[in-house]
């Protein structure tokens, strides 16, 4: 089997998809994208296709290796997205060639089905308290919101910011139960002088975990406040390759790594990080923000590794996938079709095809400074 032709096309509401064909006629699917910048994606896995034509899709970690090392500049988020996608296709095309999903090659399942989680949240206590029962009834029993303090934070935060954040967490989990998991993700906005005091407000609710309480370059940072509290630290989604969690884990600086498979090299990246965080009795969240190729990327990763805890989605692939994943008291059921075990629904992608999603810009509405979104 020979590698023919590479195709990316960009999907709503911010994707890119990518195909490779085979002259079996086997298409193997991935995603590249890095949010906001899909164009810069498809150009690098464009400028990989020379190396891919006339090759064997089954020789995936050959072709890994090569491509990351040849590159010579190696990492960063763009050429270990765009890496990322092209190792998922290589997957989907070897377990399809094989006739059984990725997690079958990567040694058996370790579990029937994928516990799932969702964004959830509201600007007001009750907004909150809303949706969070709406989460419940959709099945969920875990969700993750963020810190709302009623504006962006400012660096040293006053007590009424963290009231507020307090109040809306404390009416979820009122709302919710205590056998309902509600992380929370400061998505590196939250200064280390203000993250230390959200922290601390909010241990006597018990997130799942903090998420990015910080910017996520500052390991030894995150490992203070780490040491400071007995709830799990989470963070990994802008973490690149192995190399890149290995100081996160040595410093003890989170128990929970969360790489995303469309950005951290992709699925068998993802199985030797959850090694490595294994040898550390840590755990692993997938982060996934992205469309249903890469959903599918995540749950064979999800079903191959014994420290897996629980995976995030933002779409189970309605409208796009002809047998789109369904949740089940929380969970979705391991899919037993080869390869990632999806398959595209062109017809219901046509009017989804094209877009020109960028990055939103923030600032503080004191000073007008740019900050984090």
């Amino acid at each position: 089997m020979k590698i023919t032709k590479v195709e990316t096309f960009l999907v709503k509401p911010r994707w890119l998809f990518l195909k490779i064909h085979t002259d079996e006629g086997l298409v193997g699917l991935g995603e590249p994208i890095l949010e906001g910048r899909a164009l810069t994606c498809a150009q690098a896995v464009a400028e990989l296709e020379p190396y891919l034509l006339g090759k064997d899709p089954r020789r995936v970690m050959h072709h890994w290796q090569a491509m990351y090392k040849h590159a010579f500049y190696r990492g960063g988020p763009i050429l270990t997205s765009a890496l990322s996608g092209v190792e998922q296709a290589l997957w989907d095309l070897a377990g399809k060639a094989a006739g059984m999903p990725i997690y079958q090659l990567l040694g058996g399942p370790l579990r029937d089905r994928i516990r799932m989680y969702r964004g959830c949240g509201g600007g007001t206590p009750e907004s909150a308290a809303e949706a969070v029962k709406k989460a419940m009834a959709e099945g969920f029993t875990a969700i993750k919101t963020g810190p709302a303090g009623g504006r962006p934070a400012r660096i040293v935060e006053n007590m009424a910011f963290v009231h507020r954040a307090v109040e809306i967490f404390a009416a979820m989990r009122e709302a919710g139960g205590k056998e309902l998991d509600i992380a929370i993700d400061f998505h590196g906005a939250i200064s280390p002088q203000t993250a230390g005091l959200l922290i601390k407000a909010l241990e006597p609710y018990q997130p799942l975990f903090f998420e990015e309480p910080i910017q996520c370059q500052d390991v030894d940072g995150m490992a203070e406040l780490a040491r400071k509290t007995h709830i799990p630290i989470a963070t990994g989604e802008r973490i690149f390759t192995k190399w890149g969690f290995r100081e996160i884990l040595e410093k003890r600086a989170a128990t929970i790594l969360q790489p995303d498979i469309s950005h951290a090299g992709g699925i068998f990246e993802g199985r030797l990080i959850a090694g490595m965080a294994e040898s550390y009795y840590g755990a692993i969240a997938p982060h996934c923000p992205l469309g249903p190729i890469a959903l599918a990327a995540c749950i064979q990763l999800d079903a191959s590794i014994p420290n897996f805890l629980v995976q995030e989605h933002a779409s189970m692939g309605v409208g796009y996938l002809k047998d789109p994943f369904v949740l089940k008291d929380g969970y979705v059921d391991l899919p037993t079709k080869p390869g990632l075990g999806i398959e595209l629904d062109e017809a219901l992608m046509a009017d989804k095809i094209g877009h020109d999603w960028k990055n939103p810009e923030t600032y503080h509405p004191d000073d007008g400074t740019a900050i984090d979104w």
